[in-house]
Order: structure tokens, then C-alpha cells, then sequence
């Protein structure tokens, strides 16, 4: 499993909260490509809780904090 911030964007308007298989099919019917429905199913999801964002999916989702972007200077 591999997340860019590409595939990750299929998710950004996501019904969250969601649980994995609500996110497969959100992706599956947002067209997403197959990428992000595989990462998707290859997540252990053994009790069915859903996530309540990205970040619980993938944690090194980057955040505005991750980029060097002083808004003030503009």
C-alpha cells in the first residue's frame, strides 16, 4: 500500500466520518483510480470503525503545517 498526495486527493471530499468499506465505495463511484481503491482494501479493518479523516488512514498525510508558506509576507 502507497499513498501519494495525488491519490490522496480522491479522498478530500470524502463523507467523513467513514468506515473502509464506505470510503471503497465512495472511490469506486467518484471514479478514483484503482490505486486508491486498493489502498483502500488492503486496510486491516477487523471491527469496522470509521476514520474520522485522512490522517487515520495515512498519518504522514501532510499537513498546511508541512509546507513553508508564510501567508503574512503576501
Amino acid at each position: 500500500m502507497y499513498w501519494t498526495l495525488e491519490l490522496a486527493s480522491y479522498l478530500s471530499d470524502a463523507p467523513w466520518p467513514a468506515t473502509r468499506d464506505e470510503l471503497v465505495d465512495y472511490a469506486i463511484r467518484t471514479g478514483a483510480p484503482l490505486e486508491v481503491v486498493e489502498n483502500l482494501q488492503a486496510i486491516e479493518d477487523d471491527d469496522g470503525s470509521a476514520y474520522e479523516n485522512i490522517e487515520e488512514i495515512w498519518p504522514d498525510y501532510p499537513s498546511e503545517e508541512d509546507f513553508l508558506w508564510n501567508e503574512d509576507e503576501y
